[in-house]
């Protein structure tokens, strides 16, 4: 047996419960690990309420999780990795928790540490493949709305790493540091298209909308195309003639994981990761993610936990730190 969290209802952060769980066998072309790292991603919270009942039906108890990064400790036949290697990818079940199993491990660089790895592996995918969707080329010009979170992040980096010229609309607390990473970065908001005309006389040649901020008529009309803007967040795209990437399981882009974890490991890309919690306080985790306290990805800890668990579970106050 083995120990992660689990929850057995629909609710806030508080069904959240450290379980017994039966350890999972890897399968042929598998591979188990000790989890050292699992990322916290909005989606987990949204599926843990029950908002996303429809497109991610759950069967209780369910341990929630994909983005994870440990050590193999077996492997099926087949499997592209051995017993010893450090790597992370998607889980094929829930990873939080002490040992996961993946199809497609990825061998983790040692420069990047567990925590980054895990961290990247949602957010990092949706940016690339997003750009692959766009098909921007170096040389080109390509606006990022939302580019202070974490996909638009990463956005920012891989494409100034491909020599594409980066603008983004954040928060003003953002801007300096979205500038530092490489791009134009102008505040959001009322008036935002007239600051990239501004900021770009040449023009814009795609879009690629992180926010849902209502912003895909002007994008369409920076790029005279729609189907030069692309979106991850926002429900109306239909009506613009806009594509929507995320929502179809076989829409994803596995391949761009070695590039990330190669970028980190290099320096060009930098993936903050706000705050590591023990396995045990995933609601907490939770809690704070709600509550927007974070800034920056939020990973979880799956070390050894006693067992039983000296008492319930219950998420933090806010943090002054």
């Amino acid at each position: 047996m083995s120990t992660a969290i689990t929850f057995t209802e629909y609710g806030g952060p508080e069904v959240l419960t450290l379980s017994r769980v039966a350890t999972p066998e890897p399968g042929p072309g598998q591979v188990r690990i000790r989890v050292r790292a699992v990322a916290v991603n909005p989606i987990d919270l949204r599926i843990r309420a029950g908002i996303r009942q429809g497109v991610f039906p759950v069967a209780f108890p369910m341990v929630p999780g994909w983005d994870v990064a440990g050590v193999v400790d077996k492997a099926g036949e087949g499997a592209t990795a051995s017993v010893g290697d450090e790597v992370f990818g998607v889980a094929s079940a829930g990873g939080y928790s002490r040992f996961a199993v993946l199809d497609r491990p990825v061998i983790k660089p040692a420069e990047v540490s567990f925590e980054a790895a895990a961290a990247m592996v949602t957010v990092g995918e949706a940016a690339c493949r997003a750009l692959a969707h766009l098909g921007v080329r170096p040389g080109r010009t390509l606006l990022i709305h939302g580019a202070g979170g974490s996909v638009g992040t990463l956005a920012v980096q891989v494409a100034a790493a491909r020599g594409i010229t980066v603008l983004g609309t954040a928060a003003e607390q953002d801007l300096a540091r979205l500038n530092g990473l490489g791009a134009v970065a102008v505040a959001y908001g009322a008036g935002w298209a007239e600051r990239i005309r501004a900021a770009a006389p040449g023009g814009v040649d795609a879009v690629f909308d992180t926010s849902g901020a209502g912003v895909l008529a002007d994008s369409v009309a920076l790029t005279g195309d729609a189907g030069r803007v692309i979106t991850i967040a926002d429900p109306s795209f239909e009506e613009h003639g806009v594509r929507f990437t995320g929502m179809d399981p076989t829409d994803r882009l596995p391949e761009a994981l070695p590039e990330l974890a190669d970028l980190i490991a290099t320096g060009k890309l930098d993936l903050p990761v706000w705050r590591a919690y023990p396995l045990a306080e995933a609601a907490r985790a939770h809690a704070d993610i709600e509550a927007h306290r974070n800034q920056g990805k939020v990973v979880l800890l799956p070390c050894p936990v006693a067992w039983p668990p000296p008492g319930p579970l219950q998420h933090s106050p806010a943090h002054t730190d």
